[in-house]
């Protein structure tokens, strides 16, 4: 298995501009939330627990980031399990409020992104590696956390491995 320092290497070799990791704190936001919008039905019950698809994926989710780092993966865990109250919250409601919230979020998440591959101009991540889809949270709550000033050795050994940060000018 792919240790932490792997994967976000990785992930960051294809995220060296500022401007694309800077819109991918609002789109992977946006993406996920709407993820667990979509998933958030159908509902039923087991043990007199409400369960939606969107509850074992985030489950399965949370546990390849505890396996990865537990620091991290306790934070990503908290973090999927609000996703997973206003997914709840929305799918609660009316079919055309949750299917808006979460189309609408999906779309406009997405555009944010290539918006963001736009000024790298590189692919995004995810389609060299369909782990990428799962590691993009995790990269931009990691790179939260370096902006704040925690985990200053992770930080060198990713960008050291990914590369310098670079600022590219997109073609016209």
């Amino acid at each position: 298995m792919k240790t932490l320092e792997d994967h976000l290497s990785q992930y960051a070799s294809y995220h060296r501009d500022p401007r694309n990791i800077a819109s991918h704190f609002p789109g992977i936001l946006l993406i996920v939330l709407a993820v667990a919008i979509l998933l958030s039905r159908p509902t039923f019950t087991l043990v007199g627990w409400p369960l939606s698809p969107a509850v074992p994926l985030a489950g399965a989710v949370a546990v390849f980031y505890l396996r990865l780092d537990r620091p991290l993966g306790l934070l990503m865990g908290v973090l999927l399990g609000l996703a997973l109250w206003l997914g709840a919250a929305l799918a609660a409601r009316t079919t055309g409020v949750w299917l808006g919230w979460g189309l609408g979020l999906f779309l406009v998440g997405w555009a944010i992104q290539f918006v963001g591959h736009h000024y790298e101009g590189r692919k995004p991540a995810f389609l060299d590696d369909i782990a990428g889809l799962a590691i993009g949270p995790l990269f931009i709550v990691a790179e939260l956390v370096f902006l704040l000033g925690g985990r200053p050795a992770l930080k060198r050994v990713i960008d050291e491995r990914a590369g310098p940060v670079r600022r590219r000018q997109p073609s016209r």
